[in-house]
């Protein structure tokens, strides 16, 4: 017996009945397909939207907050800035270089619809593990697929982080952050609105490449038994060349005033841009499928409304700016289509030809906002058998167990070109991004600066999803406030798994309530995101990994943020109170205990912290500064030394687990003798405990009494890891 239809497209029972209902009749085949990919997982949210409702998303200085494109906030001196985080992590499985580029071009196109010119891109990458032969074929396809369309289309990727562990064997996170700016009053949203008003498809012609998409690949798991050649046509094909054309067709429109709303089409492909632009216009739309251009012949309605084929755009323009819509498009080199018209009604229907026959005839809301709302199950995970590292002995050879954590990811972002526009103060490998704020026109400097940071760690939030979220925003947090910056807003990017098994979503539940507690007691709105699940290989679900992607502003730029080099001669100085606890720490995970707690995080002493940070990488008083976070005190302490070329003679660390306590609240300065009494005198007055660590100097990593070995062995070993594992020669 055959299977039915709206089984086989995603569809439960209980689904297909509703829609039913919300027609009032049977729906027919084109019907099911536009519902099926509107409905499923990755565009609906139907398990994580009654979640995600507990986020705070206001402030005065939130213009756009989620539910659109991209989130915005205003920068001051008449500019606003957009940003999203968004997953292109099935993709990616699948077609490394492909799901990756087109999840740059997708974040892209997200921020330009909403008026702004992209001007950065953050890259936060996760993968199995570095000693798995296809992991590091997927690692290799995917940055390379980033650097490709990156560079191409001019956009630079100014950081990020890359992360190898066995919990994303066969399902990698391919998480693509984008801010741009423009003058604020040039905000454009997604709606329909005007009766009579014309809808224009510009861009890419389309295919059948990406049917289904992310929409399906994202919607469900892998299993070692499926055959990925099966999979590779619903992975999208990008041409940033395109996407450079269409960003610049885009903007000028915009300038010109001749677009009344816009949205791109990325997953559902047509019938999202369509059906989300009437919804949120409170208008209908008619389309005639036949205008569509297409690179293709003999497609099929279904294929038309739901490839998700890249760097296509749809704007609701009015009558009389059509021929000059037209125009621009024909200056790019984009290709142009009247596809639609804004109807009254609120139906979205589908017609072969103007005059043709009525193909599908849906309430634009019900593909827009009327998915199923999951309350899902939720059930606490049984932790009865796991080690607390508390218990462990401590090492034999804690140097050993140090160096083991070192690693450079430079053979990842050497691939990127981080300095394009010229912004760039504070580029990749460094606790956060700094960029110039310029005027988006006049390409003037403000002489202030925008913070960036993608922060996220699974180890924590396996150990305790709600607080391992609170201190992924906190460490956002304190990235920033090594670059000076002050946050504004975050997005987050939630990766999960299996949705279906209870533990998941008591996972999920948590971490957005951690989240949502430490971002009110921060004053940082969510102002938007995306929400990733079905991450899970052979029916193993990833660890919890929810990503946080921070946007904070600096004043004057007075002084460049000293980095993380260390000078000979200068003190060691510990910002913060005293760490213990090896919960939810690197160290614990690689002696294969998951179990205890994490630390406390105390956020009136974590807001104090960041202050004095901040007012002292500005003041221009410090020659080193680095957050503590994965690897703790060790190897924060071993980065600088590494970075600066210098030795540590360090004291007060008795114990392995005071030197790999990921303990929060905690930075690492550096500062000459003469600037010592700052420092101490800054940190008395706000009420943040201080630590004399030691002294920058020789050529030895050294913790008296606990741990000391050759810095030239911990540069060789942090150098060289990834190189060679990849198979490329260091530098």
């Amino acid at each position: 017996m055959a299977e039915p239809l709206h089984r086989a497209l995603g569809l439960t029972d209980d689904e297909a009945e509703s829609i039913d209902e919300i027609l009032g009749r049977s729906a027919n085949p084109l019907e099911l397909s536009m519902y099926s990919v509107m409905w499923s997982e990755h565009c609906s949210y139907k398990s994580s939207r009654i979640h995600l409702k507990r986020l705070p998303t206001e402030a005065p200085w939130v213009l756009v907050g989620p539910g659109e494109n991209a989130g915005v906030v205003d920068l001051g001196d008449g500019i606003a800035g957009a940003f999203r985080i968004e997953s292109h992590n099935h993709p990616s499985a699948i077609e490394p270089y492909q799901g990756a580029a087109t999840g740059a071009g997708g974040i892209l196109r997200d921020i330009f619809t909403m008026g702004a010119r992209p001007i950065a891109l953050m890259d936060p990458l996760r993968f199995g593990p570095i000693d798995d032969a296809r992991s590091r074929w997927i690692a290799e396809g995917v940055v390379s697929g980033i650097s490709g369309y990156g560079n191409s289309v001019g956009v630079p990727t100014v950081g990020g982080e890359t992360i190898f562990d066995e919990t994303y064997k066969g399902n990698p996170l391919v998480n693509v952050f984008c801010l741009g700016t423009m003058p604020t009053e040039r905000l454009v949203l997604g709606e329909a609105t005007g009766l009579g008003n014309v809808a224009i498809l510009f861009g890419s012609s389309t295919g059948r490449d990406g049917i289904g998409g992310v929409s399906v690949l994202a919607s469900a798991g892998f299993d070692d038994s499926e055959d990925d050649s099966a999979k590779r046509p619903s992975v999208q094909v990008g041409d940033p060349y395109e996407e450079k054309r269409l960003i610049e067709a885009c903007l000028e429109l915009l300038n010109e005033g001749l677009v009344v709303g816009i949205q791109d089409l990325g997953g559902a492909g047509f019938v999202c841009a369509t059906s989300e632009t009437a919804s949120r216009g409170g208008m209908g739309m008619d389309v005639d499928v036949t205008a569509v251009h297409r690179r293709q012949e003999g497609m099929e309605p279904f294929e038309v409304m739901t490839s998700e084929s890249q760097e296509r755009m749809l704007a609701i323009v009015e009558p009389d700016g059509v021929d000059r819509v037209l125009e621009l498009c024909a200056k790019w080199e984009v290709q142009a289509s009247v596809v639609g018209k804004v109807v009254e009604g609120g139906a979205l229907r589908i017609l072969d030809g103007w005059e043709g026959e009525e193909l599908a005839n849906i309430p634009a809301s019900s593909l827009h906002d009327a998915a199923p709302l999951y309350d899902r199950p939720m059930q606490e995970p049984d932790r009865s058998g796991e080690t607390d590292p508390a218990t462990l002995d401590a090492p034999a050879d804690v140097w050993s167990d140090l160096t083991d954590m070192l690693m450079d990811t430079s053979w990842v972002h050497n691939q990127y070109d981080s300095q394009l526009f010229l912004n760039t103060v504070v580029g990749p490998g460094s606790d956060a991004t700094l960029l110039r704020l310029k005027h988006p026109e006049t390409n003037a400097d403000t002489g202030r600066g925008i913070g960036m940071t993608t922060d996220g760690n699974h180890h924590w939030c396996i150990v305790n999803p709600f607080r391992g979220a609170a201190m992924t925003v906190a460490e956002s947090m304190l990235n920033l406030a090594c670059v000076g910056a002050k946050p504004l807003a975050l997005v987050n990017n939630l990766n999960f798994g299996n949705p279906e098994h209870p533990v998941t979503m008591w996972q999920l539940s948590q971490a957005v309530d951690g989240m949502a507690e430490a971002c009110t007691a921060f004053t940082v709105p969510v102002v938007g995101g995306n929400v990733s699940l079905y991450n899970e290989a052979n029916g193993h679900n990833i660890d919890p990994t929810p990503v946080v992607g921070m946007l904070g502003m600096t004043g004057q730029i007075e002084h460049a943020p000293p980095g993380m080099a260390l000078t000979e001669g200068h003190r060691i100085i510990v910002l913060g109170p005293e760490g213990s606890g090896l919960g939810g720490s690197m160290w614990a995970r690689n002696k294969g205990a998951q179990g205890g707690d994490l630390p406390e995080l105390d956020y009136d002493m974590h807001l104090r912290v960041a202050e004095v940070t901040r007012a002292l990488v500005s003041g221009g008083v410090l020659s080193a500064v680095h957050d503590v976070g994965t690897g703790g005190l060790g190897l924060a302490v071993a980065e600088m030394a590494i970075a600066g070329g210098v030795g540590v003679m360090a004291a007060r660390i008795k114990t392995h687990d005071q030197l790999f306590s990921e303990a929060p609240s905690r930075v690492v300065v550096a500062v000459s003798t003469d600037n010592m009494a700052i420092v101490e005198n800054m940190a008395e007055s706000m009420g943040v405990p201080i630590t004399r660590l030691g002294l920058a100097t020789g050529d030895q990593i050294s913790f008296k009494g606990l741990v000391e070995g050759s810095l030239e062995d911990a540069t060789t070993q942090w150098r060289d890891r990834l190189p060679s594992a990849m198979g490329a020669v260091s530098q």
